[in-house]
């Protein structure tokens, strides 16, 4: 089966590593990343490469700066949970256990949004996710952190087990945020600054990449990346990248899951997201549901026995702990489809158009675009 699987661009990093890099540029010693005195990684959540390449006239800052090789592969799944938590900690997901949108804590029928459902279904930051972000590390050691981002991730489970030790900047308005991120840069000799920016992926959620919408949102965001090239001191390193990118996904393309379908059969939890499905069995049902799923959906998306992925290294390395979170059964969408589970009372989720999950070269490249010391 992991014989099927897409080959990533021999050109492209990896995302995990990129805050890694930043850091050893700091003291001089990174083989991709010029000396920096401060550096700062601009995420703009839900640019993929092609979605930036196929948009480049809306985004001529940010197209100009990108070159063929400036791109990292994301981790899978293709989902900010999962690839923010491996960007932050350095390593992959596998390890530090956000292996997706929505996970089974294990023993239970609870599978918490995560995100935003640290504090409903009581995860603990400082262990549920298991790596030291290493925002904490730095900071220990005497680095000036920071992370500028909207007010509303403040004092969330999210933020606590990603960026605890980094001092939290809180401006709404993007163009705040890039003043704040160039100024806390400049102000302090050896600074590592996250500075991040939801607005587009928002939009792509809402209204679909291919949007008059996103195009403008694309425009704002490149308009911010060319002021924070501006605003930065001399010998500030910036690298912009993103944590995925995306597909759209109209109504008409929805796969609704119902009882009766044959494709429920078995199912006792449905987690991940719509291009990516966590399939939690019943208690020895797990090789039916793969039969079953493979039978019917092999030939629009990837379905795959969680053996099957892991030795296939989709995760990353894979800790004994983490194994039980991922799925019995995994289906990534490979044609342009989405699955809901029709069941769910709220159907507002099936009122998205952009998303990502999956190990689509549109869901799993991003840019990285280098700016400041860290140009050429």
């Amino acid at each position: 089966m992991s014989s099927s699987l897409p080959a990533d661009p021999a050109a492209a990093r990896s995302l995990t590593g990129v805050v890694t890099h930043l850091r050893a540029s700091l003291a001089g010693e990174d083989e991709w990343l010029r000396p920096a005195r401060s550096a700062i990684v601009f995420v703009i959540d839900g640019l993929g490469r092609s979605n930036l390449a196929a948009r480049s006239g809306h985004a001529r800052f940010l197209a100009g700066a990108m070159t063929k090789k400036d791109i990292a592969r994301t981790v899978f799944p293709s989902t900010t949970a999962a690839a923010l938590t491996s960007l932050l900690t350095g390593v992959d997901p596998g390890m530090h256990g956000i292996v997706g949108y929505r996970l089974r804590i294990p023993g239970t029928d609870e599978a918490p949004n995560q995100l935003k459902g640290w504090e409903s279904h009581g995860l603990d930051p400082l262990t549920w996710q298991r790596a030291e972000p290493l925002f904490a590390s730095e900071s220990r050691a005497g680095r000036p952190c920071f992370v500028v981002t909207k007010s509303e991730y403040e004092n969330t489970g999210f933020t606590e087990a990603t960026l605890r030790g980094a001092a939290f900047i809180a401006a709404d308005d993007l163009d705040e945020r890039i003043e704040r991120a160039a100024e806390a840069a400049a102000r302090h000799s050896g600074a590592l600054v996250y500075l991040y920016a939801p607005e587009l992926d928002s939009l792509g959620h809402r209204y679909g990449w291919e949007s008059d919408e996103w195009s403008a949102g694309l425009e704002r965001v490149d308009a911010a990346a060319q002021r924070l090239s501006q605003l930065i001191a001399p010998r500030t390193g910036v690298v912009i990248t993103a944590d995925h990118g995306m597909v759209d996904v109209p109504r008409h393309r929805h796969l609704l899951l119902r009882d009766g379908d044959g494709l429920t059969d078995g199912v006792r939890v449905i987690g991940g997201e719509p291009r990516m499905l966590h399939l939690y069995a019943e208690p020895g049902e797990a090789a039916a549901v793969h039969a079953a799923w493979l039978a019917a959906e092999s030939g629009r998306s990837w379905v795959l026995t969680r053996d099957e992925a892991v030795q296939a290294g989709l995760f990353g390395p894979t800790d004994p702990e983490v194994r039980p979170r991922i799925g019995d059964v995994l289906v990534a969408a490979r044609a342009g489809i989405a699955y809901y589970d029709d069941r769910a009372r709220d159907k507002r989720p099936q009122r998205m158009v952009g998303q990502h999950g999956s190990i689509t070269a549109e869901e799993r490249i991003v840019p990285l675009i280098r700016l400041g010391a860290y140009a050429g």
